[in-house]
């Protein structure tokens, strides 16, 4: 009698060891302590990543057809200018001159900032990127009992069983869709620099 309560004692608490990482072989998610993803094909394989680069890449293309508009109407400009400084006051046309020379220099701090404004959001793409599927990636940590979640080109070496990058990609894809239709841009901090956000750890915490 007391044989048979120690196996069915055995086979309980084998049972108790299982759950956890059957579960996650159910869900065809490989346990590990130590996951890897290829953040570059997360932005460039997701349907919001790509969203994110095709919105990008629109604004620089405004960006260039405005500058190539602005350089031929100043171009026009100053031709105008040129043929009527024959017939012009010597004062009346350095008025001009100037005026236009100013214009010319606002234009080009015009066109700079928002040179300056599209390479930023270029640049902060992809933490946007990571704010919005953080979520998705923190699911995958914690069905994998995973302690830790990296950046594969941050490893010199890894097992191709702990690279979850193809079945974040379909996670993302199916929860996340092509992305929020709008999202605030990260303030930066004090000294510049954008802060990354962390993974939460297993559990929520």
């Amino acid at each position: 009698m007391r044989a048979g309560l120690f196996r069915a004692g055995v086979i309980i608490a084998l049972g108790l060891g299982v759950p956890q990482g059957a579960a996650a072989q159910q869900l065809g998610v490989v346990t590990s302590d130590v996951i890897v993803i290829d953040a570059e094909r997360l932005l460039s394989e997701t349907d919001y990543g790509q969203r994110l680069q095709r919105e990008i890449q629109a604004e620089r293309d405004r960006l260039i057809a405005y500058n190539d508009r602005v350089a031929s109407d100043l171009e026009a400009e100053e031709q105008a200018l040129t043929e009527m400084r024959s017939e012009s006051e010597p004062d009346a046309f350095r008025e001009m001159a100037d005026a236009f020379d100013a214009k010319v220099t606002q234009l080009r701090q015009d066109s700079e900032r928002m040179s300056r404004e599209l390479e930023r959001r270029r640049d902060l793409a992809p933490l946007q990127f990571m704010r919005v599927v953080q979520p998705v990636l923190s699911e995958l940590l914690q069905e994998t009992e995973a302690v830790v979640l990296l950046d594969r080109r941050s490893v010199l070496l890894h097992a191709e069983v702990a690279d979850v990058t193809d079945l974040a990609i379909t996670r993302i894809n199916a929860t996340v869709g092509t992305g929020p239709q709008s999202l605030p841009e990260p303030q930066p901090e004090e000294n510049g620099a954008v802060e990354m956000p962390e993974l939460p750890a297993p559990g929520g915490d």
